[in-house]
Protein backbone atom coordinates (compact mmCIF):
# COMPACT_ATOMS: atom_id res chain seq x y z
CA UNK A 1 0.00 0.00 0.00
CA UNK A 2 1.15 3.46 -0.75
CA UNK A 3 1.97 5.04 2.18
CA UNK A 4 4.38 8.60 0.86
CA UNK A 5 2.59 12.11 2.06
CA UNK A 6 4.04 15.43 1.11
CA UNK A 7 6.46 16.38 4.05
CA UNK A 8 4.06 19.40 4.62
CA UNK A 9 1.16 17.45 5.18
CA UNK A 10 3.32 15.10 7.27
CA UNK A 11 4.65 18.42 9.58
CA UNK A 12 1.22 19.63 9.42
CA UNK A 13 -0.76 16.66 11.17
CA UNK A 14 2.24 16.64 13.63
CA UNK A 15 2.26 20.03 14.63
CA UNK A 16 -2.18 19.81 14.81
CA UNK A 17 -1.72 16.90 17.08
CA UNK A 18 0.46 18.58 19.69
CA UNK A 19 -1.19 21.06 19.64
CA UNK A 20 -4.04 18.93 20.42
CA UNK A 21 -2.35 17.16 23.41
CA UNK A 22 -1.75 20.63 24.56
CA UNK A 23 2.30 20.63 24.43
CA UNK A 24 3.41 24.32 25.63
CA UNK A 25 5.24 25.83 22.77
CA UNK A 26 5.84 28.99 24.73
CA UNK A 27 7.87 27.42 27.26
CA UNK A 28 10.70 27.18 25.38
CA UNK A 29 12.95 24.19 25.00
CA UNK A 30 10.64 22.10 23.90
CA UNK A 31 12.37 19.03 21.69
CA UNK A 32 9.85 17.67 18.95
CA UNK A 33 11.47 14.18 19.06
CA UNK A 34 11.11 13.75 22.85
CA UNK A 35 7.92 15.29 22.77
CA UNK A 36 7.05 12.63 19.90
CA UNK A 37 8.37 9.48 21.82
CA UNK A 38 6.82 10.49 24.80
CA UNK A 39 3.28 10.49 23.34
CA UNK A 40 3.75 7.68 21.71
CA UNK A 41 5.37 5.74 24.82
CA UNK A 42 1.96 6.89 26.63
CA UNK A 43 -0.61 5.48 24.62
CA UNK A 44 -1.03 1.41 24.31
CA UNK A 45 -0.96 0.50 20.88
CA UNK A 46 -4.57 -0.49 20.85
CA UNK A 47 -5.34 2.87 21.13
CA UNK A 48 -2.84 4.51 18.41
CA UNK A 49 -4.42 6.07 15.13
CA UNK A 50 -5.17 3.58 12.55
CA UNK A 51 -4.17 5.42 9.65
CA UNK A 52 -4.79 8.18 7.33
CA UNK A 53 -6.03 6.19 4.06
CA UNK A 54 -8.32 4.20 6.49
CA UNK A 55 -10.13 7.52 7.09
CA UNK A 56 -10.25 8.47 3.57
CA UNK A 57 -11.18 5.31 1.74
CA UNK A 58 -12.62 3.58 4.58
CA UNK A 59 -10.61 0.98 4.65
CA UNK A 60 -7.93 0.14 7.59
CA UNK A 61 -4.38 0.84 6.69
CA UNK A 62 -1.81 -2.13 8.19
CA UNK A 63 -0.25 -0.59 11.33
CA UNK A 64 3.79 -0.62 11.45
CA UNK A 65 4.93 -3.17 13.63
CA UNK A 66 6.16 -1.64 16.82
CA UNK A 67 9.65 -2.15 17.58
CA UNK A 68 9.70 -3.47 21.12
CA UNK A 69 11.79 -1.71 23.76
CA UNK A 70 14.79 -3.72 25.97
CA UNK A 71 13.28 -3.48 29.28
CA UNK A 72 9.50 -3.20 30.50
CA UNK A 73 9.74 -2.59 34.24
CA UNK A 74 6.72 -3.30 36.18
CA UNK A 75 6.17 -1.82 39.48
CA UNK A 76 2.72 -3.35 41.26
CA UNK A 77 2.54 -1.23 44.37
CA UNK A 78 -0.14 -1.19 46.75
CA UNK A 79 -0.25 1.62 49.22
CA UNK A 80 -3.48 0.60 50.87
CA UNK A 81 -2.08 0.45 54.03
CA UNK A 82 0.42 2.34 56.31
CA UNK A 83 3.38 1.69 54.03
CA UNK A 84 0.80 4.52 52.07
CA UNK A 85 3.46 7.53 51.87
CA UNK A 86 6.81 5.43 51.52
CA UNK A 87 5.51 3.93 48.46
CA UNK A 88 4.15 7.01 46.68
CA UNK A 89 8.12 8.44 47.53
CA UNK A 90 9.01 5.70 45.11
CA UNK A 91 6.87 6.33 42.53
CA UNK A 92 8.50 10.06 43.04
CA UNK A 93 11.86 8.42 42.66
CA UNK A 94 10.93 6.65 39.65
CA UNK A 95 9.98 9.56 38.41
CA UNK A 96 13.80 11.13 38.64
CA UNK A 97 14.35 8.56 35.93
CA UNK A 98 11.65 8.11 33.99
CA UNK A 99 10.69 5.95 30.73
CA UNK A 100 12.73 6.44 27.56
CA UNK A 101 12.44 4.96 24.63
CA UNK A 102 14.06 1.61 25.09
CA UNK A 103 13.18 1.23 28.88
CA UNK A 104 8.98 1.59 29.70
CA UNK A 105 8.28 1.97 33.36
CA UNK A 106 4.90 1.06 34.47
CA UNK A 107 3.19 1.04 37.79
CA UNK A 108 -0.31 0.39 39.30
CA UNK A 109 -0.57 2.07 42.54
CA UNK A 110 -3.73 1.80 44.83
CA UNK A 111 -4.74 4.09 47.92
CA UNK A 112 -7.63 4.09 50.55
CA UNK A 113 -8.43 6.84 52.94
CA UNK A 114 -6.33 7.35 56.46
CA UNK A 115 -3.04 7.09 55.97
CA UNK A 116 -1.74 9.93 53.69
CA UNK A 117 -3.05 12.94 51.74
CA UNK A 118 -0.86 13.86 49.51
CA UNK A 119 -0.58 14.52 45.87
CA UNK A 120 -4.75 15.13 45.77
CA UNK A 121 -5.45 12.39 48.77
CA UNK A 122 -6.58 10.41 45.77
CA UNK A 123 -8.14 6.85 46.39
CA UNK A 124 -8.81 3.71 44.10
CA UNK A 125 -6.89 1.89 42.04
CA UNK A 126 -4.69 3.44 38.93
CA UNK A 127 -1.98 3.05 36.28
CA UNK A 128 0.53 5.00 34.98
CA UNK A 129 3.79 5.33 32.53
CA UNK A 130 6.49 6.98 34.67
CA UNK A 131 7.83 9.99 33.03
CA UNK A 132 10.24 11.96 34.44
CA UNK A 133 9.73 14.63 36.68
CA UNK A 134 11.84 16.24 39.33
CA UNK A 135 9.21 17.09 41.67
CA UNK A 136 9.10 15.00 44.48
CA UNK A 137 6.16 15.76 46.24
CA UNK A 138 3.36 15.20 43.58
CA UNK A 139 3.14 12.34 40.97
CA UNK A 140 3.73 14.25 37.54
CA UNK A 141 3.30 10.74 35.04
CA UNK A 142 0.45 10.37 32.60
CA UNK A 143 -2.34 8.83 34.10
CA UNK A 144 -3.20 5.86 31.95
CA UNK A 145 -6.20 4.27 33.94
CA UNK A 146 -8.16 4.59 36.57
CA UNK A 147 -9.30 1.25 37.67
CA UNK A 148 -11.53 2.24 40.65
CA UNK A 149 -11.10 0.19 44.10
CA UNK A 150 -9.16 -3.09 42.76
CA UNK A 151 -8.18 -5.74 45.53
CA UNK A 152 -4.63 -5.19 45.44
CA UNK A 153 -4.78 -8.76 47.67
CA UNK A 154 -6.21 -10.47 44.86
CA UNK A 155 -4.01 -12.63 42.63
CA UNK A 156 -5.79 -12.09 39.59
CA UNK A 157 -5.72 -8.26 40.02
CA UNK A 158 -1.49 -8.53 39.65
CA UNK A 159 -2.25 -11.05 36.98
CA UNK A 160 -4.16 -8.85 35.04
CA UNK A 161 -1.61 -5.91 35.83
CA UNK A 162 1.31 -7.84 34.25
CA UNK A 163 -0.50 -8.90 31.02
CA UNK A 164 -1.84 -5.48 30.24
CA UNK A 165 1.81 -4.24 30.58
CA UNK A 166 3.44 -6.84 28.38
CA UNK A 167 0.80 -6.38 25.48
CA UNK A 168 0.83 -2.18 25.91
CA UNK A 169 4.63 -1.68 26.58
CA UNK A 170 5.76 -4.76 24.71
CA UNK A 171 9.88 -5.30 25.59
CA UNK A 172 12.67 -7.82 25.06
CA UNK A 173 12.92 -8.59 28.62
CA UNK A 174 10.07 -7.77 31.50
CA UNK A 175 10.76 -7.18 35.11
CA UNK A 176 8.27 -7.32 37.71
CA UNK A 177 8.78 -5.69 41.10
CA UNK A 178 6.04 -6.23 43.96
CA UNK A 179 6.04 -3.38 46.63
CA UNK A 180 4.19 -3.45 49.64
CA UNK A 181 4.19 -5.75 53.10
CA UNK A 182 5.78 -8.77 52.91
CA UNK A 183 6.18 -12.06 55.30
CA UNK A 184 7.88 -14.85 53.15
CA UNK A 185 5.31 -18.18 53.44
CA UNK A 186 4.67 -17.18 57.29
CA UNK A 187 2.44 -14.84 58.04
CA UNK A 188 2.91 -14.67 61.97
CA UNK A 189 0.37 -15.73 65.14
CA UNK A 190 -1.87 -13.42 64.26
CA UNK A 191 -3.83 -15.34 61.25
CA UNK A 192 -3.03 -18.53 62.07
CA UNK A 193 -5.65 -19.89 59.53
CA UNK A 194 -4.45 -18.17 56.45
CA UNK A 195 -1.43 -19.30 53.98
CA UNK A 196 1.15 -16.18 54.07
CA UNK A 197 2.05 -14.16 51.74
CA UNK A 198 2.77 -10.27 50.20
CA UNK A 199 0.80 -7.27 48.56
CA UNK A 200 -1.67 -6.63 51.62
CA UNK A 201 -4.66 -4.74 51.12
CA UNK A 202 -6.29 -3.51 54.36
CA UNK A 203 -9.49 -2.05 52.20
CA UNK A 204 -10.52 -5.81 51.14
CA UNK A 205 -8.35 -7.20 54.42
CA UNK A 206 -6.92 -9.74 51.37
CA UNK A 207 -3.43 -10.16 50.81
CA UNK A 208 -1.72 -12.70 47.75
CA UNK A 209 -0.70 -15.65 49.52
CA UNK A 210 2.63 -18.15 48.03
CA UNK A 211 0.20 -20.60 45.87
CA UNK A 212 -1.39 -17.50 44.51
CA UNK A 213 1.61 -15.84 43.57
CA UNK A 214 2.89 -19.21 41.45
CA UNK A 215 -0.24 -18.99 40.03
CA UNK A 216 -0.81 -15.50 38.78
CA UNK A 217 3.08 -15.48 37.59
CA UNK A 218 2.14 -18.48 35.37
CA UNK A 219 -0.55 -16.14 34.31
CA UNK A 220 1.61 -13.54 33.61
CA UNK A 221 3.54 -15.19 30.81
CA UNK A 222 7.89 -15.59 31.34
CA UNK A 223 9.66 -12.76 33.20
CA UNK A 224 13.21 -12.28 32.83
CA UNK A 225 13.63 -10.78 36.47
CA UNK A 226 11.14 -11.07 39.54
CA UNK A 227 11.98 -8.38 42.60
CA UNK A 228 9.95 -8.35 45.35
CA UNK A 229 10.33 -4.73 47.60
CA UNK A 230 9.06 -6.00 50.26
CA UNK A 231 9.87 -8.03 53.91
CA UNK A 232 11.31 -11.55 54.31
CA UNK A 233 10.65 -13.00 50.64
CA UNK A 234 13.72 -14.88 50.11
CA UNK A 235 13.41 -18.36 50.93
CA UNK A 236 13.30 -21.66 49.44
CA UNK A 237 9.25 -22.03 49.99
CA UNK A 238 8.86 -18.85 47.64
CA UNK A 239 11.15 -19.21 45.24
CA UNK A 240 10.37 -22.34 44.61
CA UNK A 241 7.15 -21.93 44.11
CA UNK A 242 7.62 -19.11 41.20
CA UNK A 243 10.17 -20.37 39.68
CA UNK A 244 9.38 -21.60 36.45
CA UNK A 245 7.91 -18.56 35.75
CA UNK A 246 10.81 -16.31 35.91
CA UNK A 247 14.48 -16.50 35.13
CA UNK A 248 16.48 -14.16 38.28
CA UNK A 249 14.40 -13.55 41.65
CA UNK A 250 15.10 -10.42 43.78
CA UNK A 251 14.33 -10.42 47.75
CA UNK A 252 15.60 -10.04 50.77
CA UNK A 253 15.79 -12.54 53.87
CA UNK A 254 14.82 -10.28 56.26
CA UNK A 255 12.41 -7.29 56.78
CA UNK A 256 13.41 -4.26 54.77
CA UNK A 257 13.04 -0.63 55.94
CA UNK A 258 10.03 1.52 54.96
CA UNK A 259 11.99 3.16 52.23
CA UNK A 260 12.48 0.03 50.29
CA UNK A 261 13.61 0.18 47.26
CA UNK A 262 15.82 3.64 46.32
CA UNK A 263 13.94 3.49 43.01
CA UNK A 264 16.28 6.28 41.03
CA UNK A 265 19.49 4.55 42.00
CA UNK A 266 18.13 1.05 40.73
CA UNK A 267 16.26 2.83 37.17
CA UNK A 268 18.90 5.17 36.46
CA UNK A 269 22.19 3.06 34.89
CA UNK A 270 19.54 0.53 33.30
CA UNK A 271 17.92 3.23 31.63
CA UNK A 272 21.67 4.42 30.78
CA UNK A 273 22.35 1.03 29.50
CA UNK A 274 19.09 -0.96 28.51
CA UNK A 275 21.51 -3.55 26.67
CA UNK A 276 21.58 -4.80 30.44
CA UNK A 277 20.70 -8.52 30.82
CA UNK A 278 18.52 -10.09 33.04
CA UNK A 279 21.35 -11.05 35.82
CA UNK A 280 23.03 -7.63 35.23
CA UNK A 281 19.58 -6.22 36.24
CA UNK A 282 18.91 -8.54 38.99
CA UNK A 283 22.78 -7.41 40.23
CA UNK A 284 22.03 -4.01 39.75
CA UNK A 285 19.06 -4.45 41.61
CA UNK A 286 20.63 -5.46 44.91
CA UNK A 287 23.36 -3.13 44.72
CA UNK A 288 21.54 -0.33 44.69
CA UNK A 289 19.72 -1.13 47.82
CA UNK A 290 22.81 -2.45 49.42
CA UNK A 291 24.78 0.86 48.44
CA UNK A 292 21.67 2.64 49.81
CA UNK A 293 21.84 1.06 52.86
CA UNK A 294 25.73 0.91 53.42
CA UNK A 295 25.99 4.47 52.95
CA UNK A 296 23.56 5.32 55.95
CA UNK A 297 24.23 2.66 58.02
CA UNK A 298 21.67 0.53 58.29
CA UNK A 299 21.81 -3.25 58.80
CA UNK A 300 19.72 -4.90 55.76
CA UNK A 301 20.02 -8.43 53.55
CA UNK A 302 19.28 -8.35 49.72
CA UNK A 303 20.01 -10.97 47.24
CA UNK A 304 19.86 -12.71 43.71
CA UNK A 305 18.63 -16.16 42.86
CA UNK A 306 18.85 -18.01 39.11
CA UNK A 307 15.58 -19.64 38.87
CA UNK A 308 17.19 -22.38 36.76
CA UNK A 309 19.20 -23.86 39.91
CA UNK A 310 15.92 -23.96 42.04
CA UNK A 311 15.14 -27.64 41.21
CA UNK A 312 18.75 -28.35 41.99
CA UNK A 313 18.28 -26.85 45.75
CA UNK A 314 15.54 -29.33 46.16
CA UNK A 315 18.06 -32.15 45.74
CA UNK A 316 20.75 -30.62 47.22
CA UNK A 317 18.35 -29.79 50.59
CA UNK A 318 17.04 -33.57 50.61
CA UNK A 319 20.42 -35.06 50.59
CA UNK A 320 21.94 -32.98 53.27
CA UNK A 321 18.32 -33.42 55.56
CA UNK A 322 18.40 -37.22 54.36
CA UNK A 323 22.03 -37.47 56.22
CA UNK A 324 21.71 -35.87 59.07
CA UNK A 325 18.56 -38.12 59.82
CA UNK A 326 20.42 -41.33 58.73
CA UNK A 327 23.39 -40.34 61.29
CA UNK A 328 20.51 -39.68 64.12
CA UNK A 329 21.92 -36.42 64.50
CA UNK A 330 18.85 -34.78 65.84
CA UNK A 331 20.21 -32.87 68.35
CA UNK A 332 23.15 -31.31 66.59
CA UNK A 333 20.44 -30.29 63.86
CA UNK A 334 18.14 -28.47 66.94
CA UNK A 335 21.34 -26.74 68.53
CA UNK A 336 22.01 -25.12 64.91
CA UNK A 337 18.20 -24.42 64.44
CA UNK A 338 18.72 -22.21 67.45
CA UNK A 339 21.47 -20.89 66.58
CA UNK A 340 21.55 -19.95 63.12
CA UNK A 341 21.04 -16.41 62.01
CA UNK A 342 16.82 -15.47 62.50
CA UNK A 343 15.25 -12.79 61.08
CA UNK A 344 11.93 -10.99 62.33
CA UNK A 345 10.00 -14.22 61.47
CA UNK A 346 11.96 -16.40 64.09
CA UNK A 347 10.93 -19.63 62.26
CA UNK A 348 12.72 -18.12 58.89
CA UNK A 349 16.63 -18.91 59.15
CA UNK A 350 19.30 -18.58 56.60
CA UNK A 351 19.30 -22.10 55.37
CA UNK A 352 23.66 -21.99 54.52
CA UNK A 353 23.98 -21.03 58.00
CA UNK A 354 22.15 -23.92 59.29
CA UNK A 355 24.05 -25.94 57.47
CA UNK A 356 27.14 -24.58 58.03
CA UNK A 357 26.67 -25.14 61.59
CA UNK A 358 25.11 -28.79 61.32
CA UNK A 359 28.82 -29.86 58.77
CA UNK A 360 30.74 -28.02 61.19
CA UNK A 361 29.81 -29.50 64.50
CA UNK A 362 28.80 -33.26 62.42
CA UNK A 363 31.28 -36.16 62.99
CA UNK A 364 29.83 -38.27 60.39
CA UNK A 365 31.33 -37.94 57.24
CA UNK A 366 28.74 -38.03 54.98
CA UNK A 367 26.62 -35.20 56.81
CA UNK A 368 29.81 -33.26 56.57
CA UNK A 369 29.82 -33.84 52.96
CA UNK A 370 26.01 -33.13 51.65
CA UNK A 371 26.79 -30.04 54.16
CA UNK A 372 29.38 -28.78 52.52
CA UNK A 373 27.95 -29.58 49.23
CA UNK A 374 24.57 -27.66 49.96
CA UNK A 375 26.56 -24.63 51.20
CA UNK A 376 28.93 -24.77 47.62
CA UNK A 377 25.72 -24.61 46.03
CA UNK A 378 23.87 -21.62 47.62
CA UNK A 379 26.81 -19.48 47.60
CA UNK A 380 28.34 -21.00 43.66
CA UNK A 381 25.23 -21.49 41.61
CA UNK A 382 21.73 -20.50 43.17
CA UNK A 383 22.85 -17.11 44.35
CA UNK A 384 25.16 -14.99 42.28
CA UNK A 385 25.36 -12.08 44.33
CA UNK A 386 24.09 -11.79 47.94
CA UNK A 387 24.75 -8.47 49.88
CA UNK A 388 24.41 -8.27 53.90
CA UNK A 389 24.99 -5.56 56.42
CA UNK A 390 25.15 -6.27 60.48
CA UNK A 391 22.38 -4.67 62.36
CA UNK A 392 23.06 -2.37 65.43
CA UNK A 393 19.75 -3.29 66.93
CA UNK A 394 18.05 -0.76 68.93
CA UNK A 395 14.95 -0.56 71.55
CA UNK A 396 13.32 -3.57 70.66
CA UNK A 397 16.38 -5.99 69.43
CA UNK A 398 19.84 -6.42 69.81
CA UNK A 399 22.19 -6.37 67.17
CA UNK A 400 22.02 -8.86 64.38
CA UNK A 401 25.13 -10.68 62.42
CA UNK A 402 23.08 -10.47 58.99
CA UNK A 403 26.77 -10.88 57.23
CA UNK A 404 26.58 -14.71 58.37
CA UNK A 405 23.47 -14.60 55.46
CA UNK A 406 23.98 -16.43 52.24
CA UNK A 407 20.77 -15.48 50.55
CA UNK A 408 18.34 -17.88 50.91
CA UNK A 409 16.22 -18.21 54.07
CA UNK A 410 14.28 -21.70 55.09
CA UNK A 411 11.59 -22.39 57.24
CA UNK A 412 12.28 -23.75 60.40
CA UNK A 413 9.36 -24.25 62.64
CA UNK A 414 9.99 -24.98 66.58
CA UNK A 415 7.11 -27.23 66.99
CA UNK A 416 4.33 -28.70 64.49
CA UNK A 417 4.35 -27.27 60.84
CA UNK A 418 2.44 -23.95 60.16
CA UNK A 419 -1.49 -24.43 58.90
CA UNK A 420 -0.81 -24.36 55.15
CA UNK A 421 2.03 -25.37 54.62
CA UNK A 422 1.38 -28.46 52.55
CA UNK A 423 0.14 -26.69 50.56
CA UNK A 424 3.24 -25.28 49.22
CA UNK A 425 4.89 -26.57 46.35
CA UNK A 426 8.61 -26.79 48.05
CA UNK A 427 6.43 -28.86 50.90
CA UNK A 428 5.05 -31.19 48.53
CA UNK A 429 7.92 -31.62 46.10
CA UNK A 430 10.90 -31.66 49.03
CA UNK A 431 11.22 -33.70 51.87
CA UNK A 432 12.33 -30.95 54.28
CA UNK A 433 8.52 -30.63 55.82
CA UNK A 434 9.78 -34.23 57.01
CA UNK A 435 13.18 -33.31 57.96
CA UNK A 436 12.08 -30.05 60.15
CA UNK A 437 9.14 -32.36 61.67
CA UNK A 438 11.60 -35.09 62.73
CA UNK A 439 13.88 -32.25 64.44
CA UNK A 440 11.28 -31.00 66.78
CA UNK A 441 9.79 -34.70 67.74
CA UNK A 442 11.60 -36.16 71.18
Amino acid sequence: MIRKISLSAVALSLFASLASAEVNFDKGGVNIKEEIAAREAAVPEAAQDKGFFSWIFGKEDKPEEKVPAEWTIMVYSSAKNDLEKYLLADLNEMELVGSSAKVNIVAEVGRIEGYDSSDGDWTGVRRYLITKDSDKTRMGSKLLQDLGMLDQGDYRTLAAFGKWAKAAYPAKKYMLIVSNHGSGWEKGIQTLIESKGISYDEQSGNHINTPQLGLALKEIGKLDVFGTDACLMQMAEVVYEIKDSVDYIVGSEETEPGDGYTYNDFLGPVVKNPAMSPLEVGKQTVNAYADHYDGIDQGYTQSLAKASSIDKLLAETNAFAEAVMAAGEKTLARSARGAAINYAMDENRDLYDFARRVAEGSANADVKLKGQALMNFITGDLVPLSRSRNDKGGYWSGPKEYTLSRGMAAYFPNYALGAGYGDLAWAKASKWDEFVTWINQP
